[in-house]
């Protein structure tokens, strides 16, 4: 089974576009691609969101947007089961994307949370936000860094994997919005 692990940082409170995105793919129990990139959101950098990412807006001038993007994640996103700490987040975040830039890809997709897999593998910790998760199983993270996120995530998921968690058991179907362009005319 091929699982996609992301994570993305937002530059502002909408949460409807990405400054940044981390992806890695595991199989077999393994990291075995991984890939990130600063994007330009074409729009504005809240304050907050600046000071928590460490991205501004002159840091993404002349990086790619996410439709620029989309043909080097597309493969590694086909055929996977998605994977996101707080995956609902990240998931609504990629699906308005898609939408903004009008790209089709699919009507849904499989995820799965690894919150949810970490409440269910480890119950005794004190809470399973990614930090804390890492700190209790001593895995590297910078925070907030979608590059690093992304790694400690997968570094989650092999942990998961490697304690008898089955990811399709916490796997659900994720609805894609269907670009303008393929939607059909009632008139």
């Amino acid at each position: 089974m091929k699982y996609t692990v992301f994570d993305v940082e937002t530059p502002n409170m909408a949460n409807d576009s990405i400054s940044s995105i981390g992806v890695c793919v595991v199989q077999n129990g393994t990291i075995t691609k991984t890939f990130a990139s600063l994007v330009n959101p074409e729009t504005h950098f809240d304050i907050f969101n600046s000071q928590l990412t460490g991205i501004t807006p002159q840091m993404v001038q002349g990086k790619p947007n996410f439709a620029d993007l989309w043909p080097t994640l597309k493969p590694m996103f086909d055929g996977a089961i998605l994977v996101a700490h707080n995956a609902p987040f990240d998931m609504g975040v990629l699906a308005k994307v898609l939408a903004h830039y009008n790209i089709a890809w699919k009507p849904s997709v499989q995820c799965a949370c690894t919150v949810r897999m970490g409440r269910k593998c480890f119950p005794h910790f004190p809470n399973h936000r990614l930090d804390t998760m890492c700190r209790q199983l001593d895995i590297q993270l910078d925070h907030h860094r979608a590059d690093s996120d992304s790694t400690a995530t997968a570094n989650l998921l092999v942990t998961y994997l490697q304690q008898g968690i089955k990811v399709e058991d916490f796997a659900k179907q994720y609805k894609l919005p269907m670009p303008i362009s393929t939607q059909t005319s009632l008139f």
